[in-house]
Parts: C-alpha cells; structure tokens; sequence
C-alpha cells in the first residue's frame, strides 16, 4: 500500500470506529431514565401590565401616534394601516404597534408611509410595518419587537404585551 492509501484506510477506520462508539453511547443513554426527563420545566412569562394607548376613533390611516408600553422608558407608534395585517386588531384587522426603538443601537426610528416601514437613520435598518416588524433590510439581528394589542367594546386600544426584546433590556421583565 501506498503512503496515502494507509493514510485514509487509518483515517477511515478512526473515523469508523468513533463513529460507532456515538450511536453506542446514545443508544445506551436513551435506555437510562432520567429525573430530568419527568420534570418538565415552566416557561418564564412575563406579567405585562395592560395600558390604554388610544382609540379607534384617534387614528387616521397611515399616520403614527406616538405611544410608550409597557412604561415610559418604551417609546412606540400605533399606526392604523388601512389593510389587515398579521397582529392588526380592530373592525379592520388593520391597527398595529411597535416599538420605534431600532434594536440594533436603539436610534428612534420614523415612519415611512409610502412602504408602510419604521427607519432607523443611525445604521439604516428598515422594518416592514404590514408583515408584523419584520427586518427587511440594516445592521439589526432581530425583528422589531411588537406590542400586543386588544380593543374593546368602547373602540379603545389597549397593550398587552410585547413579541421581541425591548432595546436596552436584557430581559424584558418589569420591574
């Protein structure tokens, strides 16, 4: 045999030989009962105060209103946007929020109605308003965070919670 011919006949055979020693091992660890297996752990939820943001009645198609949810330090936008959209509520299916707080760096972002999109003017990401704050383009690494909405008999709009990590929060627990 050659010199590179022993070479992947012995590369083969470790390769071969870890190989089964893997399934091995697997096999056996799922033959063995764990604790942890019985004990299905809780998920974490957030207990996100419910906040009047505005009425039906206040809104005008296209055009932001300024918001904070869940408190004063989460600046947002409720936007009517005139078509039903994923996370709209209302007669519509039409009324959205969102954070205007860009999750890359936290700029403030604005409003574009021409593409129904929140801007950031510090690194350029750009989030699409009518398909629930996805990133369509820019630095960020995440989605803009949404905020949960219900209205009520009365046409008033209330938050209930958030989809996305707030900027600035390692958590986004309230305390």
């Amino acid at each position: 045999m050659s010199g590179c011919n022993k070479l992947t006949e012995s590369g083969r055979r470790f390769f071969l030989g870890r190989s089964a020693l893997a399934v091995a091992g697997a096999a056996a660890a799922s033959t063995v009962p764990q604790a942890s297996a019985r004990a299905t752990p809780a998920l974490a939820r957030v207990a996100y105060p419910v906040s009047r943001l505005g009425n039906l009645r206040d809104l005008k198609v296209n055009e932001p209103m300024d918001i904070s949810y869940p408190d004063a330090d989460s600046t947002g936008v409720l936007i009517k946007l005139g078509t039903p959209v994923e996370g709209g509520v209302g007669p519509d299916g039409d009324v959205v929020a969102f954070s205007n707080l860009c999750p890359h760096k936290g700029y403030p972002m604005f409003y574009a109605a021409d593409d129904r999109t929140l801007n950031c003017p510090g690194h350029y990401s750009r989030f699409d308003c009518e398909k629930g704050g996805l990133q369509v383009w820019g630095h960020a690494t995440q989605n803009l965070a949404q905020f949960r909405l219900r209205v009520d008999a009365g046409g008033d709009i209330h938050a209930e919670g958030v989809d996305e990590l707030l900027y600035g929060r390692h958590s986004n627990v309230l305390a």
